[in-house]
């Protein structure tokens, strides 16, 4: 029972070793300031009150599984726009988004 918030999972097929994924996932968000690829599946509780979206990646077989989770009322609207603010006024784009999870 989660109060708000957003689990999301995509799977696909690829040939790829999952160390090879997980390490695309991490070069592509290394600057990314609130995104964060986890090396262990994420819980909602990391994410509530907060702009985070965390994100884990797996492998079985052929399939890689993606989770991420959100905190839909910050990151999905909120956040994004002081986020969006930031950003064109010049500021850095964490400026009143240093929200910490209530759960952890």
């Amino acid at each position: 029972n989660f109060p708000k918030g957003i689990f999301a999972s995509l799977y696909t097929t690829v040939k790829a070793s999952e160390e090879e994924v997980v390490g695309w996932y991490k070069e592509f968000y290394k600057e990314a300031a609130f995104v964060h690829v986890l090396d262990e599946a994420p819980d909602m509780k990391q994410v509530v009150n907060t702009n985070k979206c965390l994100i884990h990646v797996e492998k079985h077989g052929d399939t890689v599984l993606i989770t991420s989770v959100i905190d839909n009322l910050i990151k999905g609207a909120s956040g994004q726009a002081v986020q969006n603010m930031n950003l064109m006024f010049g500021l850095d784009q964490k400026e009143g988004l240093r929200l910490k999870s209530s759960g952890f």
